[in-house]
């Protein structure tokens, strides 16, 4: 979460090399590519081919950047920049509070940018059992880096099940959300449910 996977208007970036620069330019030509065909003509009648020549690349270079189509779809930038806001959150702030700002922030600029892109995103998930498959794998990336944010946070080991366990039902869940989000037809506000989901976290079911 994913999906994918912030200042006013977008997360704080790391200042970054040429080199990387570029990498960042071509994934992102790529899903940009992969997106605009998906619309046209659907997610199965859209091959690799297709994606490598409307981004202006080889096929190779798509597979090099991401391992399968799946991956151009849940595959995004975030991750890095979210552990760096979360790292820069106050080390005595109970961590959901740190991921509530942080992803309530991100998420807004987000949807303040590229909402259509969230909206096919997370109808993919939905739609496609690709997709959600592989979405249920890539989970574990995103998990290992909040297993790490919790380690630091509380002293424990990053890779303690009770560690394991929480971060990884955290991000399970905001994975849910977005799914939910998509199959009521995306009419809720997004960051409402992501306050509902870590709500339910820190206070659980009730009565």
């Amino acid at each position: 979460m994913a999906p994918t996977p912030a200042s006013a208007t977008q997360l704080k970036k790391p200042q970054l090399g040429l080199r990387e620069r570029k990498k960042i330019k071509t994934r992102q030509a790529i899903r940009k590519a992969t997106y605009q065909l998906i619309i046209e003509q659907g997610y199965e009648a859209t091959t690799v081919e297709q994606i490598a020549e409307a981004a202006e690349v080889s096929p190779s270079t798509v597979f090099r950047y991401f391992p399968t189509k799946e991956d151009i779809v849940l595959t995004d930038e975030y991750d890095p920049a979210l552990e760096a806001e979360m790292r820069a959150r106050p080390a005595d702030e109970p961590l959901l509070t740190s991921l509530r700002l942080v992803m309530r922030e991100a998420l807004a600029a987000f949807a303040g940018r590229d909402r259509e892109e969230m909206v096919l995103r997370t109808d993919l998930m939905v739609k496609v059992p690709a997709v959600r498959a592989r979405m249920t794998e890539s989970l574990s990336v995103t998990g290992r880096m909040f297993c790490r944010l919790l380690a630091d946070r509380t002293g424990r080991g990053a890779d303690d099940l009770e560690v394991r366990v929480f971060a990884m039902g955290v991000f399970a869940a905001l994975q849910e959300a977005a799914v939910y989000w998509a199959e009521h037809g995306h009419q809720d506000d997004i960051l409402d449910l992501v306050d509902r989901t870590l709500d339910t976290f820190e206070r659980g079911l009730g009565a």
